[in-house]
């Protein structure tokens, strides 16, 4: 919904932050930017968006999701590179969800190349 904050936790409004990046009006600037628009993708099921931004190297062929599994909140800890003249960068981060009633929570260490001008996912630890 256009009303509505982006699940990003960016504390904008989803059509002015995640929103354009979804619909393709408007590309992420940055590895951050990329990395916070693949959580609220994840979060709004736009697996389009996922798939799009996953490097075709290391991109999984299924990328179903899991329909129990509700994606609540990000925090976002540590960003290496990513800068305009950067083709790598790394962002560290914590993604909060809800799976058949129980916490959980990912932490993973991302890394994300810069192809052809355009930032996309190739990995996470």
């Amino acid at each position: 919904m256009a009303g509505d904050f982006c699940p990003c936790q960016s504390g904008r409004r989803y059509a002015d932050c995640c929103g354009p990046r979804h619909d393709g009006t408007r590309p992420a600037e940055t590895a951050e930017a990329l990395m916070r628009a693949r959580y609220s993708a994840y979060a709004r099921g736009d697996m389009d968006y996922v798939s799009r931004t996953w490097s075709p190297r290391t991109r999984p062929s299924d990328l179903a999701p899991d329909p129990d599994l509700t994606w609540r909140r990000l925090e976002v800890f540590e960003v290496s590179g990513g800068g305009p003249e950067d083709d790598e960068a790394w962002v560290t981060f914590a993604a909060h969800y809800r799976v058949g009633g129980e916490r959980g929570v990912l932490r993973e260490r991302s890394r994300f190349t810069r192809v052809g001008g355009v930032w996309l996912y190739l990995e996470g630890f």
